[in-house]
C-alpha cells in the first residue's frame, strides 16, 4: 500500500515522501495516528495543498522537544522496587513507571514516548531513551534500587548484588541475638 508521510518515521521516510508499505502497518499504525494518508490523487493534491502548513507545524512540534529535552540533561530517576539477593525484580519498571517517576521529577513525558526495547527486571542503572520527536531523542539514567541507600551507591558505581555476594562468601552474617544457653535449664519443672 502506497502512503504519503505527513510526518518523519524512522527507517520509512521524510515528509512528503511516497513510500510503499505493508497494508496492517498503514491501517493500524500510520494512518489512525495521522502520520501518513492514503496515496490517492487527491490525498496528494490535498497534501501538495497543505504542505506548507504540515512542514511548519513539524518545526514547530520540533522545536518545543528540542526545548524540553534541553531541560532534561542529566536527569537521572530514581526507582525503588522490591528484589531478591540476586537483583532480579519482583515484577519489572515499564515505561509507564518511568513517565510517572519523570513527571514528579518536573518533566511532563508521555509514555509513549518512552523507548524500552524490553521492560527493566533487575537492580541497577539501566540507559532509556526519550523519543518526544521523530527527530529528537535523549537518554536518560533510570536508577532501580531495593532502597534510597543502595541508589546513592549505584549512582556511585558500586554493584550492589556483587558486593552481596562477597559479603556473603566472606562470611558475613547479620548480627543474631545469641542467649547463653550453657547454664541454662531445658526443663521449666525449676
Amino acid at each position: 500500500m502506497d502512503v504519503i508521510l505527513l510526518e518523519r518515521v524512522a527507517k520509512l521516510g521524510h515528509i512528503g515522501d511516497v513510500v510503499s508499505v505493508k497494508p496492517g502497518f498503514a491501517r493500524n499504525f500510520l494512518l489512525p495516528r495521522g502520520k501518513a494518508l492514503r496515496a490517492t490523487d487527491a490525498n496528494k493534491a490535498k497534501f501538495e495543498a497543505n504542505k506548507a502548513q504540515i512542514v511548519a507545524d513539524n518545526a514547530a512540534k520540533k522545536a518545543a522537544a528540542e526545548k524540553q529535552v534541553a531541560k532534561m540533561n542529566d536527569v537521572t530517576v530514581i526507582l525503588i522496587r522490591q528484589a531478591s539477593n540476586a537483583g532480579a525484580l519482583y515484577g519489572s519498571v515499564s515505561s509507564r513507571d518511568i513517565a510517572e517517576a519523570l513527571e514528579a521529577a518536573g518533566h511532563k513525558v508521555p509514555k509513549s514516548a518512552i523507548v524500552l526495547d524490553k521492560p527493566i527486571k533487575a537492580l541497577g542503572l539501566s540507559d532509556v531513551k526519550i523519543a518526544l520527536h521523530a527527530e529528537v531523542a535523549q537518554t536518560i539514567k533510570v536508577n532501580v534500587a531495593r532502597s534510597p541507600e543502595e541508589a546513592e551507591l549505584q549512582a556511585k558505581g558500586v554493584d550492589v548484588t556483587a558486593d552481596m555476594f562477597e559479603r556473603e562468601e566472606s562470611g558475613f552474617t547479620e548480627d543474631a541475638p545469641t542467649a547463653d544457653l550453657q547454664g541454662a535449664s531445658l526443663d521449666n519443672d525449676g
